[in-house]
């Protein structure tokens, strides 16, 4: 179920954990991509708690997985802290550093580990009638850092997250607009032979810069004007 683990915790609560990572992008001479290491954990960061929000979670911590080096922890921390100050979160973070072997390329993973109780689980709760809309461009590589002003901003996304005619929120991943939208419908009972949207269907989003939402038809022109220019309507065909 989308890339999210669930945990029994107790009796009306769950363990959710979700988790991103990164490879070849940073600053070592071999990587494919170059980006500082604060870059690198942002937009994993960003990855992992946009999955475990989207779902209703409340993440509680952050564990981080350094392939780097000991001298780029402290870029990594930043990283992860500035995504947490967008999203208004403060999270203890851990982690672990090969300093045993030197890598020929840049790697990083994170997980972050939080909570839901099962009655504020976002999930399977997108009615027949409802539409969709994809915020922000599917974006990978070098265009992150190239086009930043078309990716989602966190700022916005939490905005999204509190919006009650929202039903659903689903973070693109590498799989495309189309993975996502087939997913969310299969979850709710719901079918589309095709549909059509102004962006590409199957480009990766790369670090979650793009959001898959369902939502009131009716509340479609606030949402409109919420987020303005990265606002890319998805028409079903059934």
């Amino acid at each position: 179920m989308r890339d999210v683990l669930f945990l029994p915790l107790y009796e009306n609560e769950e363990l959710v954990i979700a988790a991103d990572g990164s490879a070849a992008i940073g600053l070592k001479e071999l990587d494919l991509v170059c980006a500082s290491y604060e870059t690198v954990s942002y937009f994993a960061a960003r990855v992992a708690l946009m999955e475990a929000l989207c779902v209703g979670a409340e993440p509680l911590a952050a564990v981080l997985q350094n392939f780097n080096g000991d001298k780029s922890w402290g870029a990594l921390c930043a990283g992860v802290r500035q995504a947490l100050l967008e999203l208004s979160l403060s999270l203890p973070l851990v982690g672990s550093t090969e300093s045993n072997f030197t890598t020929q390329q840049s790697a990083f993973g994170i997980t972050v580990v939080g909570k839901v109780q099962n009655k504020q689980k976002r999930m399977g709760i997108t009615p027949r009638h409802a539409k969709f809309a994809v915020i922000g461009e599917p974006l990978v590589g070098d265009e992150v850092l190239k086009k930043q002003d078309r990716l989602l901003p966190l700022p916005l996304f939490r905005q999204l997250l509190s919006r009650s005619e929202i039903f659903e929120l689903v973070p693109i991943g590498s799989k495309g607009i189309w993975y996502e939208l087939q997913q969310l419908l299969n979850d709710n009972g719901l079918t589309a032979s095709s549909c059509y949207c102004p962006l590409p269907l199957h480009a990766s989003a790369g670090p979650a810069t793009s959001l898959l939402i369902s939502f009131q038809p009716e509340m479609e022109e606030a949402i409109r004007k919420m987020t303005n220019r990265y606002f890319f309507p998805i028409e079903i065909v059934q």
